[in-house]
């Protein structure tokens, strides 16, 4: 024991001594600058959703009890009501897991008081979500507009995707926007309203989006899931205009789908892999704006049993949408992503690391350990000390931004249970913090040499930032 002891101080004081080099003190600085540009990311978050859920209290205060509906209660008069124009939603679904049926309810139940169509879309009649919606519709039938449409199996883009144009393909020829949902987003009561009045409001919006806030289990990997949509979603609450888009939430004008504007249809059905990506792409190559109100940030609870393989290949999904693209532009862009983000992901992890091994040297030199010739470096104790400092701010940081949007998405849908921030365990948060930056950079690393992906039993290959291959197992 003494023996192995001696020899763990001996590869302290050899680690100590590295790390206390230059750029061991530059990767700690810099770890402690990407923690503080996160705390500043998000604090600026909480102002823009803090700002809107005071406005919604304070209309409710001054007697509008409809204002997580609509801010000005002429709105939700009968001629202004009346004058709505006719949305459809299409919602690609595949299987039917723990939260499904609830979301779709969700989903279905809106308080939009103009025209409104809903159509889910599966690949076959087997698959498990057809009879949970079909059931779901008769169900409520006299109550919503919607139907089931069987798209068929892909053959040259994701089934996403394939299901995403088949709806668009039968949607009602008056419908002048369409709002595309995963089957994982859990809608407010007003947001369909909320997003019309924006589109209404700025007939330049190309794309509008929102983003999920997620309700983790008690379960490290959900937490991962949870801080890796956190740091992603300071691009959803600018208020209005980004570059970002996400997926699971999009409306558009009908017209750009039926006169295929930009050949951004062509793109999608022929080769693509991410909608939210090769729109992104779009969206920028024509100087077409993306806009993220603030009331577009939506509960999304996490599966209670969350293993390790479910988060990787979730994880797998996100960084492989970086490896499709549809032009030089895109691809260029698409590479600055994966270099930053390895690079920022293992720079926010190497410090950690770094303070451990100066921590842990100081304290063995201290109890008097005869394998340290010399006194370890007091800057990197320092440093490692502001390291911790630092990312107890951002975490706070993290606390007070997750807190504001429980309690607007509370707000916005007042017939539900309320979600509480007290439910977070923050040690799993800090945990998941340095899991989730360190597996990133591999995943990336892996979906970038692999060139392959597995989604629900169906493996996409890519050549050239198009799918051109699709194997499925007998299961799908």
């Amino acid at each position: 024991m003494a023996a192995l002891l001696r020899n763990v101080d001996l590869w302290l004081a050899w680690a100590s001594a590295i790390c206390s080099h230059r750029i061991g003190i530059a990767a700690q600085i810099q770890g402690c600058i990407i923690c503080l540009i996160l705390s500043i990311g998000w604090a600026f978050n909480s102002l823009i959703r803090g700002r809107e859920l005071k406005q919604i209290r304070d209309e409710e205060r001054n007697g509008n009890s409809f204002s997580f509906l609509y801010l000005d209660i002429n709105d939700l008069e009968h001629s202004a009501q009346e004058n709505l124009p006719r949305v459809s939603v299409v919602m690609p679904l595949k299987g039917f897991g723990e939260h499904n049926l609830s979301n779709w309810r969700s989903q279905v139940i809106s308080l939009y008081g103009g025209p409104l169509e809903f159509v889910f879309v599966v690949e076959s009649k087997y698959d498990p979500a057809y009879e949970a919606v079909s059931k779901l519709i008769i169900d409520l039938q006299g109550q919503v507009d919607a139907k089931v449409v069987v798209a068929g199996l892909s053959t040259t883009c994701s089934q996403k995707i394939h299901n995403q144009l088949a709806g668009v393909d039968v949607m009602h020829k008056a419908t002048k926007y369409v709002l595309f949902l995963d089957d994982d987003v859990r809608l407010h009561p007003g947001s369909i309203g909320a997003f019309v009045t924006n589109m209404e409001e700025n007939p330049k919006i190309f794309v509008l989006t929102g983003y999920p806030f997620d309700i983790p289990s008690n379960n490290i990997w959900s937490y991962c899931i949870y801080e890796y949509h956190m740091p992603c979603s300071m691009g959803f609450a600018t208020g209005g205009q980004t570059f970002f888009l996400w997926g699971g939430c999009m409306m558009m004008h009908a017209e750009d789908f039926r006169k295929d504007r930009y050949g951004m249809v062509s793109g999608l059905r022929y080769g693509g892999y991410s909608d939210d990506m090769t729109l992104a792409a779009v969206a920028g190559a024509n100087k077409r704006v993306i806009s993220s109100p603030p009331v577009a940030v939506f509960f999304h609870p996490l599966s209670t049993h969350v293993s390790f393989s479910q988060y990787w290949n979730y994880l797998q999904k996100q960084t492989f949408v970086l490896e499709s693209y549809n032009s030089q532009v895109n691809w260029m862009m698409n590479r600055a992503l994966f270099y930053s983000h390895c690079w920022l992901s293992w720079g926010f992890v190497l410090p950690y690391m770094i303070s451990l091994i100066q921590i842990t040297a100081w304290c063995r030199f201290l109890a008097g350990s005869p394998c340290f010739d010399k006194v370890p470096s007091t800057a990197g104790v320092i440093l490692s000390f502001c390291s911790l400092i630092c990312v107890g701010i951002e975490i706070s940081s993290l606390w007070n931004l997750s807190k504001v949007e429980i309690e607007l998405c509370n707000t916005l849908s007042p017939e539900e249970p309320p979600v509480s921030i007290h439910l977070y365990n923050w040690f799993f948060v800090f945990v998941a913090l340095l899991v989730d930056n360190f597996l990133y950079p591999i995943s990336a690393m892996y979906s970038h040499f692999n060139q392959h992906i597995d989604w629900a039993g169906v493996r996409y290959h890519l050549r050239d930032g198009k799918i051109f291959k699709i194997e499925r197992g007998k299961k799908s």
